[in-house]
């Protein structure tokens, strides 16, 4: 049947309205969520081989999501990191992957971004659990086990080089991170086993400078330490300093936790006894992996408190 003329019109602008609609719908069908990492200190290799991981992922699954990575200058600007994350809301990121930079602070305007319909994954360092229960929100944490990584550390360190009753002294990292915290408890739960005297706990802030001045401070007030075990890479690295500058290498032993690439000749000649990795290429990834879980709908695989457990290993002299 022909149609009338002003009909021939009509169906010719339906016709026409649909072709042009179709490659919208299309483009807003195949639209991509957006992935917002967010680090500690870019400064520390650590947090560069997790970037690098996640980018390289990215690439892998470039039709699967696009990702947008940040990180502080120091381990300790939490303010910066708390802007950040305010910035990620602001610019309609639809998952927000965080390794905060303190275990508390970082909660409220993480909540904002729950208000926001933003998923949101910890990974690295542990949101305080008591914290996230007063906001009454949960948040997955993906990760490995510190305390069980440190402990490792500790008692190939006991079992090495110390005897009984050794004075050994401890460089935590931020005090206000629950890493770092599990760290020290893993270290002592093996310093303890193995009968030795924990001198001193401070803080090395996470970083090199501040590792090498504790571990400095600490050599000059215990002349007879054995042992000093780092929180992280960064910080053992600034006691191999400190040691060798006390004229103590090979007496007193260094202990860290990360496995960078800047510790690896330290292992194989010595001048660091072992340290721990934590796939740094990897944890990102594992949080990128829950994230997308979540936005796809389905249920990401964690245990009953919540947790994505990670592998950890220990590495000692090639």
């Amino acid at each position: 049947m022909k149609l009338p003329f002003p009909g021939r019109l009509l169906a010719l602008a339906v016709i026409s309205s649909l072709s042009l609609a179709l490659p919208f719908s299309a483009a807003q069908a195949e639209e991509k969520p957006k992935v917002a990492l967010v680090m500690k200190s870019l400064a520390n290799e650590f947090f560069r081989t997790m970037e690098d991981g996640a980018k390289d992922y990215q690439k892998g699954h470039a039709n699967e999501f696009d990702l947008v990575a940040n990180g502080i200058k120091n381990e300790a600007d939490t303010g910066e990191q708390i802007k950040i994350v305010q910035q990620m809301i602001s610019s309609g990121v639809n998952a927000l992957v965080i390794a905060p930079a303190d275990s508390k602070a970082l909660v409220p305007v993480l909540k904002k971004a729950m208000d926001a319909k933003i998923v949101v994954v910890n990974i690295d360092n542990r949101l305080d659990p008591g914290v996230l229960k007063s906001k009454q929100i949960s948040v997955p944490f993906v990760g490995p086990d510190n305390r069980k990584g440190a402990r490792l550390v500790g008692d190939y360190l006991a079992s090495q080089k110390l005897k009984a009753g050794d004075q050994v002294g401890i460089i935590e990292g931020v005090p206000t991170t629950t890493n770092a915290q599990q760290r020290t408890a893993g270290f002592k739960d093996a310093m303890d086993a193995a009968g030795m005297k924990i001198v001193s706990v401070q803080s090395g802030n996470w970083e090199i400078d501040k590792g090498n001045a504790v571990a400095a401070s600490m050599l000059n007030e215990y002349p007879d330490l054995k042992a000093l075990l780092a929180g992280n890479d960064s910080m053992a690295l600034g006691a191999v300093s400190a040691v060798r500058a006390a004229g103590k290498t090979g007496q007193v032993q260094v202990v860290g936790y990360d496995n960078i690439n800047a510790i690896k000749p330290m292992l194989k000649d010595g001048r660091v006894l072992a340290t721990l990795d934590q796939a740094a290429s990897q944890q990102a990834v594992y949080g990128i992996q829950a994230a997308l879980q979540v936005l796809k709908g389905e249920k990401p695989n964690v245990d009953a408190d919540n947790v994505i457990q990670t592998p950890v290993q220990l590495i000692t002299q090639p």
